[in-house]
């Protein structure tokens, strides 16, 4: 981003704002029978700014069934992501105390992650609801 040439006109620092904003945010979408039922972001904590990419995609899922868990709570859930490798985080053998933590929350839920190129995914990072009751 440094060495993008500087916006001068207000189209060009709009979508750069919008650019920047992007990537210090989390987002997710809870959908239902591939229709949106809710979206829900908010901005990066100081802290969360270091994460690694791995911690910040795993955190997305976190903030997701924390903010849904009166609806997906007991109903097994479908969690898409376009990062490959958080479909692993149940079977990795070396985890940070943050993950650990994490994966606590993350058990006590009905839950598969799976993996969904962001080419393919109209909405990318969504907990998709399968069935309800």
């Amino acid at each position: 981003m440094q060495s993008w040439p500087r916006p001068t006109s207000l189209t060009n620092i709009r979508s750069f704002l919008g650019l920047a904003r992007y990537y210090s945010r989390l987002g997710c979408v809870l959908m239902q029978n591939d229709k949106v039922i809710v979206y829900a972001s908010r901005q990066l904590k100081v802290h969360e700014k270091n994460y690694q990419t791995h911690d910040l995609e795993l955190a997305v899922v976190v903030f997701s069934l924390k903010i849904w868990r009166h609806y997906i709570y007991g109903v097994h859930v479908d969690v898409l992501t376009d990062h490959k490798s958080l479909q692993y985080v149940f079977t990795k053998k070396e985890l940070n105390l943050r993950q650990m933590r994490w994966l606590e929350l993350l058990k006590d839920y009905d839950m598969s992650i799976l993996y969904h190129p962001g080419k393919a995914n109209v909405v990318v990072d969504s907990l998709n609801k399968l069935s309800m009751g």
